[in-house]
């Protein structure tokens, strides 16, 4: 009966994973969508803002530019995991839930930004080769690159801690949206 479970489980968060995959994939073309318009609209995406007090780097555009297409998508994605993926939508005010969903989102964009910065910046050991990403068009411009790598990297990482801490308060005060093996420990 345990190892019944636990395929349950294991099939059930399966489930999950491919679902927050999807919600991930539509947040991906959100990100880009909003990215290349501010792209475009701002100062060239390479241009210092401000120089920072540690080091060489200073903080670009690139970073101003990724950060408004994260909050961008980052909404998208959480009403699409908390209707679709976790179902949690109906059991829970929309605003109790969505506080910790951006503090997961802006760990991950730190990250994301430092990874950015690592592959933007022409000295470091990550950069990506302008010599093919010349940023002559949309698919050869390093930003739009860097991006989609930075959304692979952090996407996993995500995953976990919003479904082991966004959605899982709503989880174990609803039966029906628990993980299989969680609800027959309950039923004991």
């Amino acid at each position: 009966m345990q190892a019944a479970a636990l395929i349950d489980r294991h099939r059930h968060n399966v489930v999950l994973l491919v679902r927050f995959g999807v919600v991930g994939a539509s947040g991906v073309l959100i990100n880009l969508i909003t990215l290349i318009p501010v792209k475009k609209l701002g100062p060239g995406f390479d241009e210092a803002v401000f120089g920072l007090p540690i080091g060489e780097f200073n903080l670009r555009w690139y970073h101003v530019y990724s950060t408004i297409a994260f909050f961008v998508a980052n909404l998208w994605n959480f009403q699409l995991n908390r209707s679709w993926t976790f179902r949690s939508s109906g059991h829970t005010r929309w605003l109790t839930e969505y506080l910790p969903f951006p503090a997961v989102g802006l760990a991950g964009q730190a990250i994301g930004l430092a990874l950015l910065t690592g592959l933007l910046h022409p000295h470091s050991l990550i950069s990506l080769p302008t010599d093919v990403l010349d940023d002559s068009t949309g698919f050869r411009t390093r930003l739009y690159w860097a991006q989609l790598i930075v959304i692979a990297v952090v996407t996993p990482l995500s995953f976990v801690i919003n479904k082991l801490w966004t959605f899982a308060a709503v989880r174990t005060h609803h039966r029906e949206l628990q993980d299989p093996i969680h609800a027959q420990r309950l039923q004991r």
